[in-house]
């Protein structure tokens, strides 16, 4: 219903019948129609797989003797992933020993990735890097739900050797935004594994490291400092 001009409910109050004639009678003609808002693209300052690629660290920075295992190198290419729902059934723990590790958060990953690993040649030792972009705080959400699934995860069975795996874990201060580093030890391995998620803006960078001593940890932070230091060349953050 359209309400009466102000003028004309006075003159009314008047008794003054030509009152009406104050009116407008319409829509002016001459506005011009309100331009529909443009929605805001959610993946705006996000980087693509083909660009987050070249933020992972080069064969240089790996141990010698290390090369690329052809089929562990994907990357989302040059469009963005639609988003995908996060699986909140309890974490599959073995996950944890996969190069692809952060989706034992529940998050298949973000709307842009790239990854690769390395192993040396008799296939003892090996390392892995992965960058996730994410939409909005999303990124947050994943380092929140990787340390809810460590914490259901203190000790699982492995797939392959059927050994019992103790998982500890700790925030750890100067990498990223934030940071959490995930130690994986059995008594039936030769040496332990070290994972770390690192947050630096709406991206998350995961690491995994079986090489060297010390259950793999001085390989892996070093890793994680070059990819994080790449990736802030590339986005500023």
């Amino acid at each position: 219903m359209r309400l009466p001009c102000r003028t004309a409910t006075l003159l009314a109050v008047a008794a003054l019948p030509l009152a009406l004639s104050a009116c407008s009678s319409g829509t002016d003609a001459s506005a011009k129609p309100a331009k529909p808002t443009k929605a805001a693209n959610p993946n705006a300052g996000l980087l693509t797989g083909t660009q987050l690629k070249k933020a992972l660290a080069p064969a240089s920075a790996f141990p010698s003797g290390f090369a690329r295992e052809a089929d562990g190198v994907s990357d989302s290419g040059g469009q963005f992933l639609a988003v995908s729902s996060r699986n909140t059934a309890k974490p599959d723990c073995t996950r944890l020993e996969g190069t692809a590790w952060i989706q034992v958060s529940g998050f298949k990953g973000g709307v842009s990735f790239a990854q690769d690993d390395y192993a040396n040649q008799d296939k003892t030792e090996e390392m892995a890097q992965e960058i996730d972009q994410f939409q909005g705080t999303t990124a947050k959400t994943v380092m929140q739900e990787l340390r809810s699934a460590v914490t259901e995860c203190a000790t699982f069975t492995d797939a392959d050797a059927h050994a019992k795996v103790k998982v500890t874990s700790q925030s750890t201060a100067g990498l990223g935004d934030e940071a959490y580093t995930i130690t994986l030890t059995s008594d039936a391995w030769e040496n332990g594994t070290t994972l770390i998620a690192a947050r630096s803006g709406n991206a998350v960078v995961t690491v995994l490291s079986t090489a060297g001593s010390g259950n793999g940890a001085a390989t892996a932070k070093k890793l994680t400092t070059q990819v994080l230091g790449a990736l802030k060349g590339r986005t500023g953050a």
